[in-house]
């Protein structure tokens, strides 16, 4: 269980590191990708790159206490993390974003954040 607890939070900080690249790097493919599409050049700019560096910035955080605070505190961290993606879940629904992209995708990885908080505790 300690493998694929690790494994877990690994892949998910890593993902935030890509969503943070991806935000920053990439701001119109992937806003229609979170659910909540806006024009980069416009004035979401400010917005999308402040999703990049948020996003960037939790997996970075992650990936350290991993390494150096050990599973306990990244397990609370992605307790914490967790209320994220959960939020998304109501922006996409709010701006008009499909229910399958807000349950899909962000309340989907909401339930994949809590499962690796459980494991992390557990170990």
């Amino acid at each position: 269980m300690t493998v694929t607890a690790y494994t877990l939070a690994v892949v998910l900080n890593l993902f935030c590191l890509f969503l943070g690249y991806r935000f920053l790097f990439r701001p119109g493919p992937a806003a229609a990708g979170y659910g909540a599409p806006a024009d980069p050049g416009g004035d979401a700019a400010a917005y999308l790159t402040v999703k990049g560096v948020r996003d960037g910035t939790l997996g970075v955080v992650g990936l350290a206490l991993l390494a150096f605070a050990g599973a306990r505190a990244e397990a609370w961290f992605m307790l914490c993390v967790a209320l994220v993606p959960l939020a998304d879940t109501l922006i996409v629904l709010r701006h008009g974003g499909t229910r399958a992209v807000a349950f899909g995708i962000h309340f989907a990885t909401a339930v994949v954040v809590l499962v690796s908080a459980g494991l992390l505790f557990a170990v």
